[in-house]
């Protein structure tokens, strides 16, 4: 099992950031930065062509950790943030490009490199979950969360489905497509986004992935708006259905 290495740590308005590796992946870590006790995990995905560190994840993880007291991490995704591109990859990529100035749909190219990316993040998820639960301040019995939108869905809903250590997933705006067979073995709780007026993933596309969760409880956020509109609040909602499922009854949390 590869132990966790961190590199880097800075502390800011009650939250610490730590920049580790595990097994090679670079991650980073935000947690309180006062109390010892043990509190739950929220593992986040990040989107495609952004990183660990976007301007989205540290949002959502600071409202997570100062709103809750939670510890949430993040990996960069195969061929994104400190991670090289392959020649898969840059293929893949230019491909993307090409599809998209000659007004073809993204959703095949999207959905065959998110799949790609997926078989190789969900091992590194595992493991990097495995060596987190090492650590004193998570401990290897609380509860785990996950959050990933986008490119975060695609490599979310086969991680959450191979991992029965996940208590409840935000996961939306994806294609069905080589997930839907994965989201009917998850049962866990599941907060689901998607846009409405959706250029790029049709609407019917949007909630037949809604509608393949195994989940009994499973809620859909639909707003009106293009793929890139979805709303900020939405992180707020995100935030309380987390805290909602993964502060254990008598626990106190700031949601």
């Amino acid at each position: 099992m590869h132990s966790l290495q961190f590199t880097h740590s800075s502390s800011s308005d009650g939250v610490t950031e730590r920049d580790f590796l595990v097994g090679g992946v670079p991650g980073v870590l935000w947690s309180p930065s006062s109390g010892a006790d043990r509190a739950p995990l929220v593992l986040m995905g990040h989107g495609g062509g952004n990183h660990k560190k976007h301007p989205a994840m540290a949002g959502r993880a600071r409202l997570l950790v100062t709103g809750c007291g939670f510890h949430v991490a993040v990996l960069d995704a195969p061929g994104h943030g400190d991670r090289p591109r392959s020649e898969h990859d840059e293929r893949e990529i230019a491909e993307l490009f090409r599809a998209r100035e000659a007004g073809e749909p993204e959703g095949p190219v999207v959905v065959r490199y998110n799949d790609h990316l997926a078989r190789i993040a969900v091992p590194e998820l595992r493991a990097a979950l495995d060596a987190l639960q090492e650590l004193p301040e998570i401990g290897p019995d609380g509860p785990v969360g996950y959050f990933g939108l986008n490119m975060g869905t695609a490599i979310g809903v086969p991680f959450v489905a191979a991992e029965p250590r996940i208590t409840a997933a935000v996961l939306g705006q994806h294609w069905p497509d080589r997930l839907a067979g994965k989201a009917k073995e998850i049962t866990v709780p599941v907060e689901y986004a998607m846009q409405w007026d959706d250029e790029h993933i049709p609407r019917e596309a949007a909630l037949a992935l809604f509608d393949a969760f195994a989940s009994k409880e499973k809620t859909l956020h639909a707003n009106s708006g293009r793929h890139k509109e979805l709303p900020r609040f939405e992180a707020d909602s995100a935030v309380r259905f987390l805290a909602r499922h993964l502060v254990r009854p008598g626990e106190a949390s700031g949601a």
